[in-house]
Formats: C-alpha cells, structure tokens, sequence
C-alpha cells in the first residue's frame, strides 16, 4: 500500500451534566460549575498498512479498565480498528472526574486498609452530597469511556490523506515542585522561603514538541503538543475545567478557526508544576490545603497566582504565543514516510516495603485510632494516607514482585512517541530523549495505564510525597530499566 499519510481528527466533549467528585488532592471536592468543558480529544493517523489512534482525555488518569472498555467498545462497533493501537492519555487535571476504577495501584485503597484497624463503634462518614445530586463513579466511567470511544471512532472514520510539519518550540510552563533542605530532606509544595532552603531538587523542561497537521489544500487542522507539565493550575479549585489546555484551544482558535483540533500531551511532568516555588505568588482567593499557605509572604514581581483561573489563562496565551511564532515559521510539510508500532509489557521490579517501614507505619496506625475516637473521614484517610499505603504494599509483595505495565512506541516518519503509565520524574525522560535516535521524542506519560509516581533515586532520599513507596508502584531501580528498554526499543526503529 501507499505510504502516503492519512490523518483524521475529533473532539468530543465529556462535560457531566451532573455535579461530579472531583480527582486528585486529599481532601474531597465536588464540584459547583463548569468553568470549562472537558473534552476527549482523539488524532488518528495512518501509513501503508499502519495505523494508530492518539487520543488526550482531560482526566487526572487512565486506569487500565478504562483503557479495556474503550477497546471493547471500538472493536464492537469498528473492526478494521486495531485497538492495541489506541493509545490514550490523561492531561492530568485535578478537576474533572472521579471515576470508577481510575487507579492501578499495587497499594490498595488506603480507606480499606484503614478499616482493618478502625474500632468497631467507628465509621466512615462521605460528606459528598446525595446521590441524586452528584454523579456515581461507575456513571462517570460509562461517560467517560463512550466519550472516548466515540472520539477514536470518529477521528478514524475521519482519515484523509494529509500532511504534518513536526517543529520544535520553547514556552515557561513547567517547574520542580520538590523543595530541598539542608537535613537532606525534600518536601513537594515545601516553603523555599526559610534558611533551611538549600535547591529545588530537580530542572524543568520549557522545550515544546510540535506537530501540525494540514489537509490537501494545506489548510492547518490540528496540532500536537508535548508539554513536561500536568494541567493543575487551578488543581485545588472546585469546579470542572479543563485547566490550561482549554485556554489554549480557544485561543487557538481564534486565530486559526473552530475547526482546528489540540492534542494536548503531558511529557514526563512528575516533579513538576505549573508554578514557581521560589518567587511564591498565593492564591487569589484562599484555598483549605495546608502545603499552600503561607507566612509572612513577600509579595513579589512575578507569575500572576498559578491556583487561580488568571494563572490557566497566562499559560495558554505563552502556549498559543510559542505555537504561532513556530507556525510562521514553517517551510516544509511531510506527506508520505513510514508509519511503525510497538506495542510491549514490561515487567519492573516492585519498589518493596522492609518489615521494619511496616511496623513503623502499623503503630501509627493504630496510635492515631486510639488518640481519635469516634467517626472518621476524608480528611483522617488522607492524614493516614502514607501508613495504610505502605502497609498495602507490604501486604501486595508478599505474593508478588514486579509490576507489567503497557508501552507503546510509535514511528512517524524521523520522530517518535514513547508511551509510559507512570508521573515520570523529569530526569527519566531526559535521559530517554538525549539518547533517543529520533529527531524529536514525543514523551506521553499517565498513559494507558495509571501506575503512580515514578521517582528517581535523589526523590527517594530526600522522602515525601510523591516519593514514598506508597506513591507509586516502583522506584528508581523501575525508572532505570524502564529508560534502558524504551530507549533500545525506540533505537532499534533507527
């Protein structure tokens, strides 16, 4: 067959028409308003006898069942579609759903553990509003898999033949959200301003990877974008919005028109925020979350407040800026090329819990349950978060020792998209492109699968969240292995 390019779009929007538990944070959300739709946004495109469908869902995550229903349901209704070639990746936003079975932790849920120890007189109270009033889990996930469903289907069936211009461009988003000090120790959202303040643990990467696709007329219709930042501005905040990827489409499409689609790609962001720690800005309004307030704040010339709707809005604009800057610049479009797709599990070694870490965090388990009598909720499992992670975990490894996660490589032409379920630390995917082969790496976390923090050695040292061994399924050791293979399986395509 040819290997001319085929390119199709969609965009479909998931927006609930009822309140909805909102993910992400340790304290429990519902939300009040729809500050901007949450969408499902899907580009397919294919080659010879190649295809494959990219799809970017504003969710905090994508757990594995999500991923296994989205599947079943193209393969139903399209069985041309290759579904291991539907790939599907979260913005990461803190403020779209809660759904049924959106985590793959090897932890378990920190409320059943919890109930293990908890008094029989003693009961979890959910403060979330009736049922009627707000949307149940397993009704958000049959929204949100026939939502993106709907959009693979459609961007497919939407394939015509195309061109793409992969370019390359440079925008302040991201920065190291772990705060060092001079014990050794690190805290994410830690206070820099302090004497005890020695670094920020990590860099940040501001590059963007671009790609902009054009029908035969060569009229642009649509554009990929790799950023090394979730989409938590406004993480804190109560309401559905699609955080700073929905600034970035509607003032995209101002210039370029309502047709033209964003894939919007999370790169390795796990350390990383849409915030700068050091030239602290707070938030507008206050927010009920003790790592952000502050003492004694120093107002500065800086950021206007990135927990705020204004912060969505500063950072789409640097986005579209950047994009458009690249956009005149274009002198070459790709039509035809080869088109390759790997699909493979990979098994990395479970980050393990000593016996000693285990009974650390079982006697404050059971302290804090004689110290607290009476009823529990969300803001006691949160308090107990680390312990009752740690004591799943310790629990988890007793039958098993590694944890099979799905990769995906994609070829296109002289660049290449590297798929990962994990909150990557910044340091893995810097590794991964310097040593890619490819002319630009594509680095898509939280994708087809949601495995939790990925932290690299230094993280594990200096603790916290994110760090812990409840934070995520493996440690350093996993993040190693798991950079040798992704760089050896994207090498051998070059």
């Amino acid at each position: 067959m040819s290997n001319k390019y085929l390119i199709g779009w969609s965009e479909v929007d998931m927006t609930p028409d009822k309140r909805i538990r909102l993910a992400g944070q340790f304290y429990e959300r519902v939300s009040e308003y729809v500050e901007t739709p949450i969408t499902a946004t899907a580009m397919a495109i294919a080659s010879g006898d190649t295809h494959v469908i990219i799809c970017s869902a504003d969710l905090g995550s994508v757990g594995l069942k999500l991923v296994s229903n989205v599947r079943n349901i193209v393969a139903e209704k399209n069985p041309a579609i290759n579904t291991d070639a539907i790939i599907i990746a979260a913005t990461h936003t803190h403020t779209s759903f809660v759904y049924a079975d959106r985590s793959d932790s090897a932890s378990g849920s920190s409320l059943e553990i919890l109930k293990k120890y908890m008094p029989e007189d003693c009961r979890y109270i959910d403060r979330v509003p009736t049922p009627d009033d707000v949307m149940k889990p397993q009704e958000a996930s049959e929204l949100i898999a026939t939502s993106i469903a709907k959009a693979c289907l459609e961007a497919f069936e939407n394939m015509k033949p195309a061109s793409f211009a992969n370019e390359f461009g440079r925008a302040a988003v991201g920065m190291n959200r772990r705060v060092c000090y001079d014990d050794g120790s690190a805290k994410m959202w830690g206070d820099a301003k302090t004497v005890n303040f020695t670094h920020l643990e990590g860099g940040n990467d501001n590059g963007i990877e671009l790609i902009y696709t054009f029908d035969e007329a060569g009229k642009l219709t649509g554009v990929v974008a790799n950023i090394a930042c979730p989409s938590q501005v406004v993480e804190q905040r109560s309401y559905i919005s699609s955080d700073y990827w929905g600034k970035v489409k509607i003032l995209l499409r101002e210039k370029y028109g309502e047709d033209v689609k964003v894939l919007g790609l999370c790169g390795a962001g796990g350390d990383q925020c849409p915030r700068d720690l050091i030239r602290w800005v707070d938030p507008e309004t206050p927010i009920d979350d003790p790592n952000v307030i502050r003492k004694d704040v120093t107002p500065r010339r800086a950021d206007p407040s990135m927990y705020d709707i204004k912060g969505t809005w500063k950072i789409g604009k640097r986005i579209v800026n950047e994009i458009s800057d690249v956009y005149d610049e274009i002198d070459r479009t790709i039509s035809e090329g080869e088109l390759v797709h790997k699909k493979f599990a990979l098994e990395l070694p479970l980050r393990r819990v000593t016996p000693a870490e285990r009974d650390v965090a079982e006697k404050a388990i059971r302290t804090f349950f004689e110290e607290n009598k009476g009823d529990i909720n969300y803001i006691d499992t949160a308090a107990m978060h680390v312990h009752a992670g740690t004591l799943g975990r310790f629990e988890y490894q007793q039958t098993h020792n590694v944890c099979t996660v799905e990769i995906q490589i994609i070829k296109l032409g002289n660049i290449v998209f590297a798929t990962n379920p994990y909150e990557l630390f910044l340091d893995y995917g810097n590794q991964i492109r310097a040593l890619s082969l490819a002319e630009q790496t594509f680095i898509v976390q939280l994708c087809n699968g949601s495995s939790g923090y990925l932290p690299t050695k230094k993280a594990e040292a200096g603790g916290h969240y994110s760090a812990y061994v409840s934070s995520g399924t493996v440690g350093h050791a996993g993040g190693e292995m798991l950079v040798r293979k992704t760089v050896d399986e994207i090498n051998k395509l070059f």
